[in-house]
């Protein structure tokens, strides 16, 4: 990680804004010095990126795939003797051996695996705890958090071996997929180019253009196009998705040994009620959810298919009336990835009387609005900005997170919601900091300005299983957020565990079930 800490740490302690616009740049233009100085204003946990991306390493045995752990010959069983029953809220654990397609153990850690305790009679069930011990052998431990049967469930999602490629991908490759620049002249006529977070990947033989974000300085770049200026830039879309694997990387991230149930290792387990207790969960007496609550582990669980926090005493709003009742004088804005608009289509679909309003605007990129006017809610969502993988959309309607931030007076009757990650998982962890220190004093401007305002942070959820957007790339853009907002009055959303706490399958797009969850 030595190139990532080069970029954090080696940066000026003062900017000089350039005003805002596209400028003609070099290919060299993406020097470290050209990144804003308020990255140093970031929490001392993403200063030191090789501590919070830290990942066991994954030694040789290059080129057997023989050799990468295999799900079939892995097994888990129970750390203790069975017993007849369990109690509520005390603790399963197991040990799970990694061994590979030869059935031999192994040796070395970094295996991506995830562990549940499913209900399935009781819709119940939740994330377990997966300690490395970096020797070849995992530490599984599950709460007992309801009364009756229980079962365990265990799944390869990558050996060490693939999550070696993907790391090796993620830290070297400036980029995955690229982007498309659509530039128009005055005559109507129009010239298309590749675009990209630096401008080498715009793979460009002559100059580039520069684009600067004017709030966050955040940089964009497209290949100069042969006839029309920089400015001239009107529309932008997904572009290609880069050919970074050989033969052997394939065959290590094939459907086959990724994301694959291992046998079953451990028998149904019945958990009893304590004597003393009356009720079916292990829910301590909490406060009421509000925002800077630490977090707890696991943060969650399902149980007859609704979502019980662990920190705090959430409520439920399952219905368009208990739904309007609480959103009643408020302007929600979420801002993010598809996996945030899913929230406003759920609403919209769910509460009859929260009209949308047609702004004719491109549904993947937004901004996208929905009105009730007798209870004054407006709904608002729009696309965090690049880099958006998406149709054609106009370059005008990609605002930047910080950019949508700072227009915000706040608020007691100000939401706001941020849905990052999907779209970074095809660049360096470098990109994803830079990015994110700019929204993090973006928001902790607002909350200077207006300590009222209710700012939301939904992690990343579960659902990708390739080399440009695995769960792997995923679990460290969550660290990433969780660090960058740690010490500010946030509430975070717990996507990656509502996600893979029951037996459906991962979708990055979830079920209604886990979107009315979340919401």
């Amino acid at each position: 990680h030595s190139q990532i800490l080069y970029f954090i740490l080696s940066l000026p302690d003062s900017t000089i804004h350039r005003p805002p616009g596209p400028r003609a740049a070099s290919k060299s233009a993406c020097k470290p010095t050209e990144y804003p100085s308020h990255l140093s204003f970031l929490p001392q946990e993403l200063a030191n990126l090789t501590h919070l991306l830290y990942w066991p390493p994954t030694p040789g045995d290059e080129g057997d795939i023989l050799a990468s752990t295999s799900p079939q010959t892995s097994t888990y069983r129970l750390r203790g003797p069975a017993q007849a029953s369990y109690a509520l809220g005390g603790y399963l654990e197991a040990i799970l051996v990694a061994r590979d397609h030869r059935g031999r153990p192994k040796t070395h850690g970094g295996d991506l695996f995830r562990a549940q305790l499913l209900g399935p009679g009781l819709k119940a069930g939740v994330p377990g705890d997966v300690q490395d011990l970096e020797n070849g052998t995992y530490l599984l431990s599950f709460p007992l958090l309801w009364a009756g049967q229980a079962r365990v469930q265990v799944r390869l999602i990558h050996s060490s071996e693939a999550v070696g490629v993907l790391r090796r991908i993620w830290r070297e490759k400036r980029a995955t997929v690229d982007f498309r620049g659509y530039f128009r002249g005055p005559t109507g006529a129009e010239e298309t180019v590749i675009c990209n977070v630096d401008p080498q990947s715009t793979g460009a033989k002559g100059p580039t253009c520069q684009y600067r974000d004017v709030v966050s300085s955040e940089l964009w770049f497209c290949a100069q196009p042969p006839t029309l200026p920089c400015n001239s830039l009107v529309g932008h879309s997904s572009g290609s998705y880069l050919k970074v694997t050989v033969p052997h990387d394939e065959a290590l991230l094939a459907w086959n040994v990724t994301d694959k149930v291992l046998p079953q290792g451990i028998s149904p387990i019945q958990i009893r009620m304590a004597a003393t207790g009356n009720s079916s969960l292990a829910l301590s007496p909490q406060l009421p959810c509000r925002p800077g609550l630490p977090a707890s582990k696991p943060s969650g669980f399902y149980h007859q298919d609704v979502w019980h926090s662990l920190s705090c005493s959430g409520r439920s709003f399952s219905t368009a009336d208990s739904i309007l009742g609480c959103l009643a004088g408020h302007v929600i804005h979420m801002i993010g990835d598809s996996t945030l608009r899913q929230w406003w289509e759920y609403l919209r679909d769910k509460v009859p009387s929260l009209k949308p309003v047609d702004l004719h605007a491109i549904h993947q990129a937004g901004p996208l609005m929905a009105v009730e006017t007798t209870r004054g809610i407006v709904l608002n969502w729009r696309a965090h900005g690049w880099p958006l993988r998406c149709l054609r959309a106009p370059v005008a309607s990609l605002h930047s997170v910080a950019q949508e931030l700072s227009g915000l007076a706040g608020g007691p009757h100000t939401v706001v919601v941020l849905g990052l990650g999907a779209h970074f998982t095809t660049f360096p962890p470098s990109i994803f900091v830079r990015r994110l220190a700019g929204i993090r004093a973006a928001v902790a401007a607002l909350l200077a300005r207006e300590p009222r305002t209710l700012v939301i942070i939904k992690l990343a959820n579960t659902g990708y299983k390739s080399v440009y957007g695995s769960d792997w790339f995923t679990l460290q853009i969550n660290r990433l957020l969780r660090a960058a907002f740690a010490d500010l009055r946030v509430a975070f959303v717990d996507a990656w565990e509502m996600t893979s706490s029951l037996a459906l399958p991962d979708n990055i797009h979830p079920g209604r079930l886990i979107v009315s969850n979340e919401l």
